[in-house]
């Protein structure tokens, strides 16, 4: 059974909320990112959301796409977080990792390698904004092959596309909260009621919002209509928020324990 579906399917049968975080990996070094990665774990995050950095982030904000700049400007690059990945399952880390990248890493990987690597490795699901559902039979046959996910991504503007994609996620649903790149907001215009009415009518896996949620009280608000939270950039402001490691942890188990108030 793929990790995701062990950890996230009994959430939703329960009727709980999961915590979705994520990092860029090797902001500011692949060190900082492996205790963060243990950290998350420790604190109760159920699945854990890897970004693979890259030049031209297009879904990204401000905040990750420092944090890109960041992780390029010290090395880091696919293969680098492959071997991060192997060390941290050798570890003994246990929670769903999922690598959210851009389609061009994987096809210059080439696609069967790449899979076969997640496998490897120890990556459960993949998630790549710029790989829509309408062209998702171009990795379907390794997604079938190697029980690597591919994590869809549906919006309020998605309208009639909602339902197939719905029917069809496998793994979580990634539902995002509102137009726009990734950040921290204030507030949100999204009408939930009526996006989660249709997401959910036709969802039979978990259904996570994302895209803008910064602390425990947004957590609470708007998992409230579905059946968990994604946290990206006030995350990997938190693990940025530091001068030495100590710090840096210090700070993300503060924020760590701020979402996880949102769904406990």
């Amino acid at each position: 059974m793929n990790r995701i579906d062990k950890q996230l399917a009994p959430i939703k049968e329960s009727g709980k909320k999961a915590l979705i975080t994520f990092l860029t990996v090797g902001d500011p070094d692949i060190e900082t990112s492996m205790e963060a990665i243990k950290t998350m774990e420790r604190e109760g995050v159920d699945l854990i959301e890897l970004g693979v950095p890259f030049s031209d982030p297009s879904a990204d904000g401000v905040t990750i796409q420092t944090a890109d700049e960041r992780a390029l400007a010290g090395g880091t690059d696919i293969h680098k977080v492959f071997d991060m990945v192997a060390k941290l399952r050798a570890e003994g880390v246990a929670k769903p990792l999922c690598f959210l990248l851009y389609y061009n890493v994987v096809l210059q990987y080439g696609l069967d390698a790449f899979f076969k690597k997640c496998v490897e490795t120890g990556i459960d699901g993949l998630i790549i904004p710029d790989l829509p559902y309408e062209e998702s039979d171009e990795i379907a046959e390794y997604v079938k092959k190697y029980d690597v996910y591919q994590i869809h991504l549906v919006s309020p503007t998605s309208k009639d596309r909602v339902e197939k994609i719905a029917k069809n996620a496998k793994g979580f649903l990634y539902c995002v909260s509102s137009l726009g790149v990734t950040g921290e907001k204030s507030s949100f215009r999204t009408d939930f009621g009526e996006f989660f009415g249709t997401v959910n009518k036709y969802c039979a896996v978990p259904a996570c919002v994302g895209f803008g949620i910064s602390n425990g009280k947004q957590v609470r608000e708007l998992s409230s209509y579905c059946d968990g939270a994604i946290v990206g950039s006030a995350v990997v402001k938190a693990i940025a928020s530091g001068d030495t490691l100590e710090e840096r942890m210090a700070n993300l188990t503060a924020k760590l324990r701020d979402l996880k108030s949102g769904i406990e």
